[in-house]
């Protein structure tokens, strides 16, 4: 059942790179039809072209690309040619869903936008991703820039050492998962009402969400976070990694004043459990 769950709903993805291929690869895997328009004079999606010196040059893919884009239909498409453009138009007239991360004004010149597609499909879910806050905002998103503007950057990597990007483009993540939930509600609200609607998410503020212990700390207690390594600024020891006599490194994840008694007595040091240093968290 769970790979045919969204059997009968059509998805049409007007999106590239990672964020919203991803909320379309989602509805993909749980059977939903997802058709993907990819920009035709330039190959197709970006990260067609992102390949590891390992790959092939010649190969149209990448495995970057293989990771969001699997079980879609693929059509390559000029929307400035008027035959292309009439097909896309009637793909988003006909569908469920609509995943775009075109610039709105970008959208609006090819009559590509919310208002202009909710007329001709009333019940047209329209899922926009943009960049930052203000919609109108087309500053570029890239992810490396929006780690560092919204602080994830400033808290990752070691004390004393300079920020670090995470080796995974997660902003483009944590928006795509908020993006999918707001289609989500969309079908939802469709089911109750009948109507479709639009639902937007972005990537600065997906970010700033996702800040979530770290901002109300910063919040409730003006600690702004620092960079400490894998170690927790709640909690010890979580995270914290010791090189063990085999060469290997252990990592511990204690949570519960219980779990680090039980640790104690697992290492052979009760004593610790008296000791006025380790009487609480």
């Amino acid at each position: 059942m769970q790979d045919t769950f969204f059997k009968g709903l059509k998805v049409v993805e007007f999106a590239s790179v990672l964020a919203g291929p991803a909320v379309g690869m989602f509805f993909a895997e749980l059977g939903a039809e997802v058709i993907k328009i990819e920009n035709k004079t330039t190959g197709g999606d970006v990260t067609r072209a992102w390949k590891q010196p390992s790959e092939s040059p010649d190969s149209p893919i990448s495995a970057y690309w293989c990771s969001v884009n699997w079980g879609k239909k693929h059509l390559l498409l000029d929307l400035t040619q008027t035959e292309d453009h009439s097909l896309a138009i009637q793909l988003a007239s006909e569908a469920d869903v609509v995943i775009s991360n075109f610039k709105p004004s970008s959208a609006r010149k090819m009559q590509l936008d919310p208002d202009t597609l909710s007329k001709l499909n009333p019940g047209l879910i329209y899922a926009q991703l943009n960049a930052f806050s203000d919609p109108e905002d087309e500053s570029p998103a890239f992810d490396a820039v929006l780690q560092a503007e919204a602080g994830f950057m400033y808290m990752n990597g070691e004390a004393e050492r300079p920020p670090v990007k995470m080796p995974v483009a997660l902003i483009d993540i944590l928006a795509a998962h908020q993006l999918k939930e707001a289609i989500l509600l969309g079908l939802i609200h469709k089911a109750r009402t009948g109507k479709g609607c639009t639902v937007s998410a972005s990537l600065m503020e997906s970010a700033l969400a996702s800040l979530a212990n770290q901002a109300c700390n910063y919040l409730m207690n003006g600690s702004i976070p620092q960079r400490m390594g894998t170690r927790h600024p709640n909690i010890a020891p979580y995270g914290d990694t010791y090189l063990c006599a085999d060469g290997q490194i252990l990592l511990l994840a204690v949570g519960t004043e219980r779990q680090f008694s039980q640790l104690c007595r697992a290492l052979g040091l009760e004593h610790l459990l008296t000791h006025p240093d380790y009487q609480t968290n």
